[in-house]
């Protein structure tokens, strides 16, 4: 009970409790969405000077492979547990955890003296990543309550979900050309220095009324097994008959299923197997997984095939990206305008038709072509890209129950990140196919280009599967009157006084 006021006796009437924590809307939605931009940059920041960054930190071409890989691997492995956790033990505690964990794994990467020590830092980055990632959503969602103004700050959040992959390659291209790979990390780590003491200071703590048990094996199994998969998606690149990628890749999906089969007997899981009959869960994911599948792979890769086809350099390359992801996020920004007249189901729908249209226009790239050529397609897939992010944020919370806001998030986030190692595997396999009718670099570059094209019908026809997934699940959401959205009313979680 709350002390008497001054000049009261105890059994005198009391006004009511004092309000809890101040919730700041504004500064919230900034700190996670400044966060999240970060992550997204971190992740990308090499991809345009791998071979460089590779060379300067004397790692071979497996190492080059893992400076994205070991990334991959801590994000996915904890994206779900990070929600989960964040729900149960608080949203705030976690998020700012995970932002300072991120800091200390960018110092580790500027400072590190090798290679080994470098690609360490990498997978600790996905581990912070996940911690950041996986809250944030949850804390947006008790900032905001359902309706248009949360709408609005979903689409913000998308849009900084596109904004670190804009600026990302382009600033890991300069700063390694000026300054060296070490003053990549640096950077980073100084802002998300500034974005920690931000999350202290403005973010109010939330979590479920009722925190569940932990499950030890869910964690462990779900872990080991997206850990498994993503390495042998990786060592997969030099051989998918390789012992090593065989025995991963098998791993993988053995303790993936057993996770299921924890998930399913345990009484408080994890991740409850019973949301995957709820049709707008089933677009969350299955949207999440095509985006990472059909774009976030392909265009992940499509810096270093424009190197090895039109001959640009890094930041060149990095810059033709930007058109893309750069107008990713002003589409997100005006999602919002869609939501009135579409759901959230149908809008997962139309982004990936559209970013599919885009992939098509990428078809026919050809050595000595001008980069203007892939203008239009790039843009076009970035207005789709931008209505699926803000719509995928929309179902990732809106789609399970308020009080498991992060852990929706980080599901959510976890079938993006598997469907993004799964589309480079695939993407480098298909663009690799073609091999040079005789010897040169002007017959590789031709060859390269036609896996290029390859790649680009394949990432499409999965965009067009993703689509019907999603539009599947809307009549699904027809015929049971459901409509999973950030708009619905929702009860807000319990705020911790």
């Amino acid at each position: 009970m709350s002390p008497a006021p001054p000049g009261s006796s105890p059994s005198s009437p009391v006004s009511p409790a004092a309000p809890g924590p101040r919730v700041r809307p504004a500064a919230t939605l900034a700190t996670t969405a400044t966060a999240t931009a970060l992550t997204t940059l971190a992740y990308t920041s090499p991809t345009a000077s791998l071979a460089a960054t590779a060379q300067a930190a004397h790692l071979g071409a497996t190492g080059r492979t893992w400076i994205l890989t070991g990334t991959l691997v801590g994000i996915s492995a904890l994206l779900l547990t990070a929600g989960s956790a964040a729900d149960d033990h608080g949203r705030k505690r976690v998020f700012t955890f995970g932002v300072l964990l991120f800091t200390a794994a960018e110092a580790l990467a500027a400072l590190a003296p090798g290679g080994a020590v470098y690609l360490v830092s990498r997978v600790l980055l996905g581990a912070a990543s996940a911690a950041v990632l996986a809250p944030a959503l949850g804390l947006i969602g008790h900032a905001h309550p359902p309706g248009p103004d949360r709408i609005r700050a979903l689409g913000v959040w998308g849009a900084a979900l596109g904004l670190g992959i804009a600026i990302g390659p382009v600033y890991g291209a300069l700063v390694q050309q000026w300054a060296g790979w070490r003053a990549v990390s640096g950077g980073i780590a100084v802002g998300s220095a500034v974005v920690a003491g931000c999350a202290v200071a403005v973010l109010t703590e939330s979590r479920a009324e009722r925190p569940r048990a932990l499950d030890p094996y869910g964690v462990l199994t779900l872990a080991a097994g997206t850990s498994c998969l993503i390495a042998g998606l990786a060592e997969g690149r030099d051989g998918w008959g390789r012992p090593t990628a065989v025995a991963l890749l098998t791993g993988g999906v053995l303790l993936l299923a057993a996770f299921a089969v924890v998930e399913a007997r345990v009484r408080e899981p994890m991740l409850d197997l019973a949301l995957f009959h709820e049709p707008g869960f089933v677009a969350a994911t299955g949207g999440a997984l095509f985006t990472g599948l059909s774009l976030v792979g392909f265009m992940s890769y499509l810096p270093t095939l424009l190197q090895g086809v039109l001959g640009l350099s890094g930041p060149a390359a990095a810059g033709v990206l930007v058109l893309w992801s750069g107008l990713s996020v002003v589409s997100a920004l005006q999602a919002r305008r869609l939501a009135t007249r579409l759901t959230a189901t149908t809008q997962v729908a139309l982004g990936l038709l559209v970013c599919g249209a885009g992939e098509l226009g990428l078809y026919g790239l050809a050595p000595g072509s001008s980069w203007l050529r892939l203008a239009p397609g790039l843009a076009v897939a970035g207005v789709g890209s931008g209505v699926l992010n803000a719509a995928l944020a929309r179902l990732a919370i809106g789609s399970v129950p308020a009080h498991r806001a992060a852990m929706g998030s980080g599901a959510n986030n976890t079938s993006r990140y598997l469907g993004s190692a799964l589309g480079v595997a695939v993407t480098v396999a298909v663009a690799g196919s073609a091999r040079p009718g005789s010897p040169g670099p002007a017959a590789a570059a031709r060859a390269l280009a036609a896996g290029t094209d390859r790649a680009v019908l394949v990432a499409a026809a999965l965009c067009l599967v993703g689509a019907l997934l999603a539009l599947a699940a809307r009549a699904a959401e027809a015929r049971s009157g459901t409509e999973p959205d950030a708009a619905r009313p929702a009860r807000r979680p319990t705020v911790v006084r």
